[in-house]
């Protein structure tokens, strides 16, 4: 029992009671299925953007920081199973959600060895208290997923989130940038000095909140910047 969480417990119980479905079909789900079932997985529309260079990710960043290189997952549009997934991650307590979904983005792009060269993996972080009310960051939950499937390790307390921002959901451009302007600072020392950084989190609209991350890392010291978002909104 020893360093099992009283959440994993929790959840373990229920499993063992309740089978586990498809969070998509919410059909029973078989031997190596853990969040969809195959057929659903189908359904994710998946961009390839780590096969693509000047994809929509990186332009939607392109001219705002510099960066080495960006991408996202899938596709993530209104009522659709991505949103849904999300939705669970971030409201629902389904935090295997998002190790289900880093674990799939790290094994693609760990498989086109796209993080060649990246040193570490930055996640977005929550305020303290949206932490503490949740359970979890899920950024980190997904960055910790992708950087076992990529063999880097997780810097997430390289950044700390200073103040509890509103939701980004109903913002426009200028209104998400203001929203999170100086929201972030620099966290526990880690030697950035020449690294190269991975930032993660789960959605792509606007990058207004990838953006601030990404200056208060550029700022901290001469380091290369990467994005990596799980979704990004059509």
């Amino acid at each position: 029992m020893a360093g099992i969480t009283f959440r994993e417990l929790r959840q373990g119980l229920v499993h063992m009671f309740y089978p586990l479905l498809c969070e998509g079909c919410r059909r029973q789900l078989v031997a190596n299925e853990t969040v969809l079932c195959a057929g659903c997985e189908t359904e994710l529309a998946l961009t390839h953007y780590h096969t693509m260079p000047a994809n929509e990710t990186e332009l939607r960043f392109s001219g705002r920081f510099p960066f080495e290189r960006a991408t996202s997952y899938a596709w993530f549009t209104e009522d659709g199973l991505l949103q849904h997934l999300l939705h669970g991650l971030k409201y629902r307590d389904r935090s295997e959600i998002g190790t289900w979904l880093g674990a799939q983005f790290g094994t693609a792009l760990a498989a086109a060895n796209w993080q060649q060269g990246i040193d570490a993996i930055v996640p977005v972080p929550l305020h303290p208290s949206k932490e503490a009310q949740r359970g979890y960051n899920q950024s980190e939950v997904i960055a910790r997923a992708m950087a076992g499937a990529m063999g880097i390790p997780v810097w997430a307390d390289a950044l700390m989130r200073t103040r509890a921002t509103e939701s980004q959901t109903s913002k426009t451009r200028t209104e998400r940038a203001a929203n999170v302007a100086d929201a972030f600072a620099p966290g526990k020392p880690y030697p950035l000095t020449g690294k190269h950084v991975l930032v993660v989190d789960d959605v792509l609209t606007t990058g207004a909140t990838t953006e601030a991350c990404a200056l208060v890392l550029l700022g901290m010291a001469d380091v290369k910047i990467s994005i990596a978002t799980i979704g990004i909104a059509v």
